[in-house]
């Protein structure tokens, strides 16, 4: 008897994951959790039972996702919100699709991307790889259909047969949490969430590809982080550097940049939005070298000990368009001694990504380790 009472309970497993793989879930305690921080509304809305949301994100409360579809209407505004949705959620790391409400027909309406120790780093993964234009209707539900299969999934919009785009995850292969969001500043309307567990073939699969940047510095060596006052008081820096712990190095990812985050959490409720990235550059003679280089979002650059420069690559902080994505768009005179000499750029990071990467464009005479 007990042999039957098992086998009885895994049947009636199976058949409410088959239930949930097919029907639309509820929007209800027993299926979701809301976040503390999301003003919501459950209501009637356009002909369908939706959730109303602003701010925070809703957890599929008893589902493990690997492979399958997900499948959800949102009821855009033209307004600047991110609708979206999070798979294979684990701890701080999820791989993530969402739309940009405002930014209908634009190269960027939307974004593939991963969620890397909690930080969305889209300042880093941009460009056609990672998005595509879409003419977005505000007058009605726009259905959002996510296909995943293995290391690689595709997005399909409006119920259409072909996908409207493809792309290599960018985590190892695992099972993990669904999370969806609505809306940021502007709420949105969430409707007919489904979720299967069945694996599904993915047709035309073709992603998009970056041009990476010749001769980049590949490695750093990343310190913990620390508050970014403490570098004000120049006299002080020699006591931060000394106090700094060096564990990891990163490297440059599809030829573009090193991604701090990899190595250091930025919010794990510890104080400090700032770490150092640190090259060695052994040079033969005395010299001046040009360094190009770009960071996000701010930088303290300091050679021998002492600082030569300082910058700001933050969203918006030259103008009201301005995204601070990173590319080598920087440059400084490195006025090296014979021997050994250390860089460390010290880089904050405050919102979509914290980045570095550099090179020299002449390299005679320079050996550069992390």
């Amino acid at each position: 008897m007990q042999h039957k009472k098992i086998g009885w309970s895994v049947i009636i497993t199976l058949l409410v994951q088959f239930c949930w793989a097919q029907e639309i879930i509820p929007f209800d305690t027993t299926h979701w959790k809301i976040d503390e921080n999301a003003t919501y509304v459950l209501e009637k809305y356009e002909g369908k039972n939706a959730i109303y949301m602003k701010g925070g994100r809703i957890t599929a409360k008893t589902i493990e996702f690997e492979n399958g579809t997900i499948e959800y209407d949102v009821y855009l505004k033209n307004e600047q919100a991110f609708p979206g949705v999070l798979f294979r959620a684990v701890e701080n790391d999820a791989e993530e699709f969402y739309i940009r409400a405002h930014l209908a027909g634009k190269p960027d309406a939307n974004q593939v991307i991963p969620v890397i120790n909690g930080i969305t780093p889209w300042q880093f993964y941009f460009g056609p790889k990672y998005s595509f234009p879409y003419e977005y209707q505000y007058d009605r539900w726009t259905h959002v259909k996510i296909a995943v299969n293995g290391g690689r999934a595709q997005v399909y919009l409006d119920h259409s047969e072909k996908p409207h785009h493809s792309w290599n995850l960018f985590h190892p292969v695992r099972k993990g949490k669904i999370m969806l969001q609505a809306g940021n500043r502007s709420g949105m309307h969430l409707a007919d969430i489904k979720i299967s567990n069945q694996t599904p073939e993915l047709i035309n699969f073709s992603p998009g590809k970056r041009k990476g940047i010749d001769g980049l510095i590949q490695s750093w060596q990343v310190s913990d982080k620390f508050e970014k006052s403490l570098l004000e008081d120049h006299q002080n820096l020699s006591n931060v550097i000394d106090q700094r712990t060096w564990r990891k190095t990163i490297s440059v990812e599809e030829g573009v940049a090193a991604n701090i985050s990899r190595a250091v959490v930025l919010r794990d409720g510890q104080p400090g939005e700032t770490a150092f990235a640190r090259i060695k550059i052994q040079s033969d003679r005395d010299q001046v070298k040009f360094f190009q280089f770009g960071y996000s979002d701010e930088v303290l650059a300091i050679l021998n000990g002492t600082p030569i420069y300082k910058g700001n690559n933050t969203y918006r902080s030259r103008d009201y368009r301005y995204l601070g994505t990173i590319g080598l768009f920087d440059g400084i005179y490195l006025n090296l001694k014979k021997g050994t000499n250390t860089l460390l750029m010290a880089v904050s990071e405050n919102f979509g990504g914290w980045l570095i990467t550099g090179k020299f464009e002449d390299e005679d005479g320079l050996t550069v380790t992390p």
